[in-house]
């Protein structure tokens, strides 16, 4: 596999340029078409997140002063409504703390104005791949949310106990069930969860955050 493969999971990718300076809007917009990308500017971040459905791929290209929400309000609130865009951003004007707050907000790097078209066009390489890997990572997330929510509330109680490593002599005694139960509700889980072993279904539990499996009264589970 390639490094540039992720890129072509993902055809629709956009580039998002938020800046209020004309010129800078189009200095940006004309790097990433004459690369054969697609690019949407906006004067303002209002007029951006009116625009945007957090369900787009691509990546934010942004400067950090501009009339109304700056650049680094922008990223905020695109982290409060869950947005994995990854965001780029310019300024002519970057201090340490600035700079310090766009990093600690997950920001893919800070460019100075004027900047070297290479290392824009880097950046938004490396903004596009990471928009792309984590894409696929969330699908991913998704379907294995989706696997245990399929999972009854009995197999979603031993589940609980096997990714916290408990045998099944010690499950049976905890729901107050047969061996023999807890064996055919494990079985049901690695089918429902297409997992071949233990440890790829603690992966899997990881890998979708999932941070508590509801556990019911033992009455409920038998």
């Amino acid at each position: 596999m390639t490094s540039q493969q992720p890129l072509a999971e993902v055809p629709q990718q956009t580039i998002f340029v938020v800046d209020d300076d004309q010129r800078a809007r189009e200095s940006v917009c004309a790097l990433v078409t004459s690369m054969g990308l697609a690019a949407k500017a906006y004067l303002s971040a209002e007029a951006f997140l009116q625009d945007y459905n957090i369900d787009q791929p691509g990546c934010l290209v942004t400067d950090v002063r501009m009339l109304g929400m700056s650049g680094l309000e922008l990223q905020a609130r695109l982290e409060e409504m869950g947005a994995m865009l990854p965001v780029i951003i310019l300024t002519a004007y970057a201090t340490t703390p600035v700079t310090v707050e766009a990093i600690q907000r997950g920001a893919i790097t800070m460019l100075d104005k004027p900047y070297v078209e290479d290392d824009l066009w880097n950046a938004i390489r490396r903004a596009l791949s990471t928009d792309a890997s984590e894409r696929v990572a969330e699908t991913r997330r998704r379907e294995i949310r989706h696997r245990i929510d399929e999972l009854t509330p009995s197999e979603r109680a031993v589940l609980s106990f096997v990714v916290q490593g408990k045998p099944n002599k010690v499950i049976a005694n905890r729901l107050d069930v047969s061996v023999r139960t807890v064996e055919n509700r494990r079985s049901e889980i690695y089918n429902k969860l297409q997992a071949g072993s233990v440890v790829e279904l603690v992966r899997m539990v990881i890998e979708a955050n999932v941070e508590e499996l509801d556990l019911h009264h033992e009455s409920q589970l038998t």
